[in-house]
């Protein structure tokens, strides 16, 4: 029954799923006869969630390629494309990464 319950905890962090909801599931399973409208909540908030960091994800990979795109071939890191933009960005100016917009706009994509 131990060795169910690690796996079943296991698989939950397989998921992602924060502990404090792979507690509630493990609550939930302690009793078999409530209601599991709690379960289809928690697995909703929880794949909403998911789907935010994938936007996010999408997003930070867009703005890596433009910021990619600002430096080919072989050059000299006082010609590269990709520092003068972060440089740019450190003082404030926009960069190619976030449509020209300072780096504090809400442009900025944040991981969580």
């Amino acid at each position: 029954a131990h060795l169910e319950r690690l796996a079943f905890i296991r698989h939950c962090r397989a998921l992602d799923m924060p502990l404090a909801d792979v507690q509630r599931l493990l609550h939930l399973l302690d009793h078999p006869l409530d209601d599991c409208l709690d379960v289809d909540r928690l697995i909703n908030t929880h794949l909403a969630h998911v789907q935010g960091r994938l936007q996010s994800l999408q997003a930070l990979a867009r703005q890596l390629e433009q910021l990619r795109g600002r430096c080919h071939g072989r050059h000299t890191t006082a010609e590269c494309g990709i520092l003068h933009e972060l440089v740019a960005a450190a003082q404030g100016e926009g960069c190619v990464c976030h449509d020209g917009s300072a780096p504090n706009s809400p442009e900025v994509i944040e991981i969580s």
